[in-house]
C-alpha cells in the first residue's frame, strides 16, 4: 500500500510537471511578414499623429521600379487591443498620456504573447509633440522592424533552404547559402549558376565570381561592368540577341550602392533594376559583393525577382534575406564566433546586419 501511494505521489509530480512545462510553450504569432498592426484610436489615426506614423511606415521599400509601401498597416483601437490581436508579429502601441509621460520616447519587447513578435510602444504627452517624434524619427522605426523581418527570414533560412542550390554553391564557390525552398531548377556556367523557381520563376538567384585586384574595384560602374558582361553570357532572353542587363535611364544606370558590413566583412550592396534587351521582360534586382580572402576572388550573390504588374515587396526582400546567409570560405569559424557572441544593438539587429555607412 505504501509503495502504490509513492507510485501515485510521482505519477502526479510527473503529469504537473509536463503541464507547467506546455504552458510555457509560446505560440506562434499572428500575420504575415511586413504586415504592422497599429494600437491607435481611428480619430488619432486620421489626425496628424496619426498620418505621421502611416507615412513612415508607407514609405517606398528601396529599388522597386513602381512605389511600393514597407508595410501594410492594420489598426484597431486601444479598447480592441484583446488577445487575438495580442498575437500578431509586428505591433506599434501609440500611448499619449500628459499626466504620464513628459517627453517622447519609445521602447520594445520580444516575443512576449507570441512569437516571433516585435512590440514598439511610442510615449508622449501630447498627438503634437508624437507627430513631431515620428516625422523626425520615422525612419528609424521603418528600418527597425525592416530589419526584424528580415532576422526572421535570415533565421528561416539558416534552417530550411534549397538543397540543390546549397549544394551547387559549395561546389562551385565553396560558399554556404540558403535560398528559399521554391528555388529548385539549377543552370550552371562558368564559374557563374542561375538557380529558379521551377512553378512559376518569380523567385531567381545567381552567383558568380571574378578575380580580385584591388579595393578600387567597388564602385556602380565597375559593378554594372561585370554584371553585363556575365549576364549577357549567361541568361540570355526568348530570342538571339536578347540577354538581361543592368536597366538604364538617360545614360545613367539605375542602381544604388552601399557599403554595409557582413559577418564582420565588408560588403557592397547593390540594388537596382534588372531587363532583356529588346524585350519588355524587368524586375528589381539586390546584390551582395565580398571578397573570398582565400581564393582572391570576389564572390558576388544576386536575388532578382520578376512578377510583372504585381507587388514585389516581400519577394525581394526575402531573397534580400538569403543574402546575409552567404557564408564564404574564411567565414565559418568568424560565423560561430559571431553566433556565440551576438550583441544587441539599438536597433534589435543581430551582428549579421550592421549599420548603414558610406553610401555612395
Amino acid at each position: 500500500m505504501k509503495n502504490m501511494i509513492c507510485l501515485i505521489v510521482v505519477l502526479m509530480t510527473l503529469l504537473t510537471a509536463c503541464s507547467d512545462s506546455t504552458s510555457y510553450v509560446t505560440p506562434t504569432s499572428t500575420g504575415r511578414a511586413y504586415e504592422m498592426l497599429v494600437v491607435i484610436d481611428r480619430d488619432m489615426y486620421e489626425r496628424p499623429a496619426g498620418r505621421a506614423l502611416h507615412d513612415a511606415l508607407t514609405s517606398d521599400v528601396p529599388g522597386l521600379p513602381q512605389p511600393e509601401g514597407n508595410f501594410r498597416i492594420m489598426t484597431v483601437a486601444m479598447k480592441n487591443f484583446d488577445r487575438t490581436f495580442k498575437m500578431f508579429r509586428n505591433i506599434i502601441v501609440v500611448d499619449i498620456d500628459p499626466n504620464r509621460y513628459t517627453q517622447t520616447k519609445f521602447k520594445y519587447v520580444k516575443d512576449v504573447n507570441s512569437a516571433p513578435q516585435m512590440i514598439l510602444t511610442i510615449q508622449s504627452p501630447s498627438e503634437p509633440e508624437f507627430a513631431d517624434f515620428v516625422y523626425q524619427h520615422g525612419h528609424m522605426i521603418t528600418d527597425f522592424f525592416v530589419r526584424a523581418e528580415l532576422n526572421r527570414g535570415i533565421n528561416e533560412l539558416e534552417h530550411t533552404h534549397s538543397p540543390r542550390v546549397a549544394r551547387v554553391a559549395q561546389d562551385m564557390f565553396g560558399c554556404k547559402i540558403g535560398v528559399p525552398t521554391s528555388i529548385d531548377a539549377v543552370k550552371e556556367g562558368e564559374d557563374f549558376f542561375w538557380a529558379s523557381e521551377s512553378q512559376n520563376n518569380q523567385l531567381n538567384f545567381c552567383m558568380y565570381s571574378y578575380p580580385y585586384v584591388s579595393s578600387d574595384i567597388f564602385t556602380d560602374e565597375y559593378f554594372v561592368h561585370k554584371r553585363d558582361s556575365v549576364m549577357e553570357k549567361n541568361i540570355p532572353g526568348a530570342q538571339e540577341g536578347m540577354h538581361m542587363a543592368t536597366q538604364y535611364y538617360k545614360d545613367h544606370y539605375m542602381v544604388e550602392s552601399e557599403n554595409i558590413s557582413v559577418r564582420g566583412t565588408f560588403c557592397q550592396q547593390v540594388r537596382g533594376l534588372w531587363h532583356i534587351t529588346k524585350d519588355n521582360m524587368g524586375g528589381p534586382f539586390i546584390s551582395h559583393v565580398r571578397i573570398d580572402t582565400i581564393n582572391h576572388k570576389v564572390i558576388v550573390a544576386e536575388g532578382f525577382v520578376y512578377k510583372p504588374n504585381e507587388s514585389k515587396r516581400n519577394q525581394i526582400r526575402s531573397l534580400e534575406s538569403a543574402l546575409y546567409t552567404l557564408q564564404l570560405p574564411a567565414d565559418e569559424s568568424a560565423s560561430q564566433e559571431l553566433e556565440n557572441n551576438a550583441i544587441e544593438q539599438s536597433s534589435d539587429v543581430d551582428n549579421r546586419i550592421t549599420n548603414k555607412k558610406d553610401k555612395k
